[in-house]
């Protein structure tokens, strides 16, 4: 009688999880991209959080993300245009990559993220390696 409708599914499931990290750790996040962003700028793509075979930190090129949004008729036009008009001074944006599926992580953290990465005060592959760490105990899929 009360069943309900929308049953949560393994992808919803890992949406969740993926929200919850990110609200967990905005700051080290924040400062993460902002480390990444000065070594790189865009030149290497957006950053993406690939959850297998576990959840890893990886770069999504531009062109590819092109080519996913011409597979599948252009129904990621939208993320393209919040890609191209990204402001890494105020705000995060990343991609996560599940089973089939890919989900837009995009806020404004609380301090800007170079005043993260400051406060963080950790080189990037140390913080790579903590937030890898931390989602492979707070993610599963």
């Amino acid at each position: 009688m009360f069943n309900n409708p929308n049953p949560q599914t393994s992808n919803s499931k890992w949406h969740k999880q993926l929200d919850k990290f990110v609200k967990e750790n905005q700051q080290e996040l924040a400062a993460l991209f902002w480390g990444l962003w000065l070594e790189n700028g865009n030149s290497q793509g957006t950053i993406g959080i690939d959850l297998k075979p576990h959840p890893h930190f990886v770069y999504c090129p531009q062109e590819a993300v092109e080519k996913l949004n011409e597979r599948v008729e252009k129904r990621l036009q939208e993320l393209l245009g919040i890609i191209d008009n990204n402001n890494p001074e105020t705000e995060v944006l990343m991609i996560g990559i599940g089973q089939g599926e890919i989900k837009l992580i995009q806020f404004v953290p609380e301090s800007s993220p170079r005043t993260c990465f400051e406060r963080v005060n950790q080189d990037v592959d140390t913080l790579l390696e903590l937030l890898e760490q931390k989602m492979i105990e707070q993610i599963a899929v």
